[in-house]
């Protein structure tokens, strides 16, 4: 089997197509409002499922953690650690929730974590320091 890509489930299509697509720069390739929405970044397939359109087609009800989680991460890295910190600043400015503010951690990345509108964790890393960032 080979990836192909990963989904979340989502309340509010709209919004989180917003965010996905107009703040962390993925790519639409649909409509922004309907049962499930496909983005790609980088290669990567990343759908977003409507939870109700879900449980409808499967027939079955699931249990979903409402504000932030942490059952998983989206992981995206940029070019060094300057990058990291323009990055945080952007994403939370636009409505992204600042979880963990950027930090050099001992193992030599510079990372951050900030939640989307619906409580999904994202990291933005990287392990390049630059010539501006030694932060």
């Amino acid at each position: 089997m080979k990836l192909e890509g990963f989904g979340i489930m989502v309340d509010d299509m709209p919004t989180m197509v917003s965010f996905y697509r107009d703040v962390l720069g993925f790519e639409i390739k649909e409509e922004e409002n309907t049962t499930n929405v496909y983005l790609e970044k980088d290669g990567t397939l990343f759908l977003l499922f409507r939870k109700r359109d879900f449980e409808k087609m499967t027939g079955k009800k699931f249990s979903y953690v409402k504000g932030l989680n942490g059952h998983y991460e989206i992981a995206l890295s940029v070019p060094d650690y300057l990058s990291v910190d323009k990055a945080f600043k952007k994403v939370v400015e636009a409505g992204g929730q600042a979880v963990m503010f950027p930090t050099t951690e001992p193992w030599g990345q510079r990372t951050c974590y900030i939640g989307d509108p619906e409580g999904n964790l994202i990291e933005i890393g990287s392990f390049i320091k630059g010539d501006e960032a030694d932060a």
